[in-house]
């Protein structure tokens, strides 16, 4: 039970990205309506349907290893995948959040700035 803490916060990255990545896999079209508004005003206007695809696909990455990371921590308290998981994490959580800061949507950039936390103490802690 060395790695507790690590595995908990795992466990939290794994949930958020997997369940986004999850909507936005079943809730493509809506989502890319949703986004072309938002970023109407900024330079991903025209780029909409590509970044949510990067994102998509950062999030299943960020999901899959974090998800890996927590059995291997259980199974053999190896951090090899958790780390990648967390740094996957962190990466994509900076690409929201230049997202956010770009469309003008401060309270959307400070809730990304919430879940950073936890991730980049993911990256600390694995490493």
């Amino acid at each position: 039970m060395n790695n507790t803490a690590s595995i908990l916060v795992l466990l939290f990255l794994a949930v958020t990205f997997v369940q986004s990545a999850y909507d936005k896999v079943f809730e493509w079209k809506g989502n890319v309506e949703w986004l072309k508004g938002h970023f109407a005003q900024t330079i991903l206007k025209n780029y909409v349907p590509l970044a949510l695809f990067i994102i998509l696909a950062l999030e299943l990455i960020t999901g899959i290893f974090t998800l890996v990371g927590c059995v291997e921590l259980m199974v053999n308290g190896g951090k090899t995948y958790g780390k990648y998981g967390a740094i996957f994490s962190s990466v994509t959580l900076i690409l929201l959040l230049l997202g956010q800061r770009l469309a003008k949507d401060y309270d959307g950039a400070r809730t990304i700035a919430i879940y950073f936390v936890p991730s980049v103490l993911a990256v600390w802690w694995l490493s």
